[in-house]
Order: structure tokens, then sequence, then C-alpha cells
């Protein structure tokens, strides 16, 4: 993600909450270009059940996913392998349905009309990669391998501890939206943000950067 960044919007058909994190995930891939891009992606909630439950192998990175929790609010994000500690912004949509972004380059946010983190199904965090040039949150992103943690503080006082299962980088205009946001059996979670070489001129990455993870522990 970069400063200002795009939009793109949700249709009008309200989808039910396993669903809505598949229109939510395409949102957050435009949201994070650069400022002054037009770019936008249509929302394929209605589309969302072409994709039978799964994705990622849960526990593919290291150990066995864990039974999924209620709903319940994150709170804060750490990737104790990036040093990296956030408190969640929380995104929504504004009334004319395009997706708000963190204000803050220095925090990620979580969608919250999707899974919160630890219920089954791909909760959804992003985060800015860089801001006016500078470091923001996710500028370590990529450097992600399999079987690094993940945890994540949630309202009821819960911690849920996912484990990356593998990073994989699209361009915006071919990007797999049914393969990572599909709907899942397990409490997984997609980390977001953007990728590719920085176009100055657009103020544009031309990538997104995905996260793949899943829910191995609670404490």
């Amino acid at each position: 993600m970069n400063r200002s960044a795009g939009s793109a919007r949700v249709g009008g058909r309200r989808v039910p909450a396993a669903l809505i994190a598949v229109a939510t995930a395409s949102l957050l891939l435009t949201a994070c270009g650069g400022q002054d891009t037009s770019a936008s992606q249509t929302s394929p909630g209605q589309n969302a059940t072409a994709g039978a439950a799964g994705g990622a192998t849960p526990g593919s990175g290291t150990g066995q996913a864990v039974a999924a929790l209620d709903r319940s609010v994150p709170q804060e994000v750490s990737i104790p392998s990036l040093g990296v500690s956030s408190a969640l912004e929380t995104l929504g949509q504004s009334k004319d349905g395009v997706m708000t972004t963190p204000k803050n380059p220095d925090l990620a946010g979580w969608y919250e009309p999707g899974p919160t983190p630890g219920s089954q199904g791909p909760a959804v965090i992003a985060g800015h990669v860089t801001w006016n040039g500078a470091d923001a949150v996710f500028k370590g992103l990529k450097t992600l391998t399999a079987g690094d943690k993940v945890e994540v503080k949630r309202q009821d006082g819960k911690t849920a501890t996912f484990t990356v299962d593998r990073v994989e980088e699209y361009p915006k205009k071919e990007f797999p939206t049914l393969e990572v946001y599909k709907n899942l059996d397990h409490a997984g979670l997609r980390l977001v943000t953007c990728g590719g070489e920085f176009d100055a001129d657009r103020h544009y990455y031309p990538n997104n950067v995905v996260v793949f993870a899943s829910m191995t522990g609670v404490a």
C-alpha cells in the first residue's frame, strides 16, 4: 500500500457472512495501490460459492490447525520474525461503497465485515508497504516463509497464533481472487500488501503480496 490508495466497490447484494471476506479481499487488493490510481476490481462476492471450502492446507507450514473460535474483534497483530507489532485499525466501507484503508502507515487494518482472525474463514489484515517513500508496517511482509508465526490478540482475551503456509506475489491484473479468498473449513488468515516495483509516475504498485496462514494455536 502507498498513500491515498485506490479503491473498488462492492455490489449492492448482501452476501452471507462466510462469503463477505471474498468481496472484501478484492477491495483490499486494489486499495493498496499508490495515490492517484484509478485501478479497480469487481467484487466477486456472488461467485464465491464456486470454490469449495479449502485453500492452503491448514498447518502445512508447521504444526496442525486447531478448532475455530467464535467471532471476536482483533486488537493487535504481531509478526515476531519481522519485529512487527501493530494495533489494528478497523477497515470498512464508506457510504458509497468505497473500501477504507489504514490511515496510519505504521498500523495494519482488519476488514470488519469479514471473518475475525480465529473464526472460520479467511480473515484479512492489510497494511501499507511504503508511505511517501518511507517504509511502512508491512514493508517486510514478502520475506516471511513457511513456518513463521503471526499472533493476533482478540477482544475476548485470547491470542490466536497462525502459522504461515506460504507467501505468494500476484500481478493485480491477474489476481486469483477465488484461490486466495475462497471459503475455508478452518480459521485462516490472509496478510495483504503491495509488491513489485513502485511506479513513481503513477504512484502505483503492480503486484499484491499475500501471506497464507492457518491458526495452529490459541492462548
